[in-house]
């Protein structure tokens, strides 16, 4: 196998790898979000022990692209891909601590019964991991219309925590422990609100790997 060749099928390992660990990373925040609506508790501790599994894709991933990047002396266009690549797995790593953050307050809340039926996290938590999919399709397609797209996204995932934001603060009273579950619950909706804008991240770094350009989609 010639190096170029042997190269460029690195460069698809890699990529595959990426999407692996995408996959997990949406399944965390399904998973974190569903223990809380349904107060499982071994679902929320499933969700915390798979975090060191993320962790442990996340040095995989950032070893092979420095052994690319230290034997193969890539071109611009190649070393922008596995730049972006080192980039996207920060974030997904940042996401997964997100879906663990979730799990960890299902556990807080253990013995408790939810305030109200979960309706605005579910649905934040749906439009994250829609944006995390589109995100690495992005990726993979280089598709910089893919990647812009996201911004609006995020913007419906903002319009739900201020949303959540207004209704909780209206809710708060002189129950301690009703205020202590409706903060937990108001800290939920801040990290799902973190992952889409993480997602935005994702966007931004494809956009730089096709054009070299850097584009700011959280405004």
């Amino acid at each position: 196998m010639d190096t170029r060749k042997g190269f460029h099928q690195s460069l698809q390992e890699l990529q595959h790898d990426l999407l692996k660990m995408g996959t997990l990373v949406e399944e965390a925040i399904h998973l974190a979000v569903k223990s809380l609506a349904q107060m499982d508790q071994e679902l929320a501790e499933k969700v915390v022990a798979q975090d060191d599994q993320i962790d442990e894709m996340m040095l995989q991933i950032e070893n092979g692209c420095l052994r690319l990047l230290a034997l193969q002396q890539p071109m611009a266009g190649d070393l922008r891909v596995i730049g972006t690549a080192l980039k996207i797995v920060t974030d997904l790593e940042r996401i997964a601590d997100h879906a663990t953050d979730i799990a960890k307050t299902t556990l807080r809340l253990s013995g408790e019964s939810l305030i109200k039926p979960l309706i605005d996290i579910p649905r934040m938590a749906d439009l994250a991991k829609a944006m995390v999919r589109e995100a690495l399709t992005a990726y993979v397609e280089r598709n910089i219309d893919r990647a812009l797209a996201l911004a609006e996204k995020d913007d419906e995932v903002d319009a739900l925590y201020t949303k959540m934001f207004s209704e909780i603060v209206t809710m708060m009273g002189s129950s301690r422990a009703m205020n202590r579950q409706l903060t937990h619950l108001l800290m939920v909706a801040r990290y799902l609100e973190r992952v889409g804008d993480h997602a935005t991240n994702l966007g931004e770094w494809v956009i730089y790997m096709v054009t070299g350009k850097r584009q700011d989609l959280n405004k």
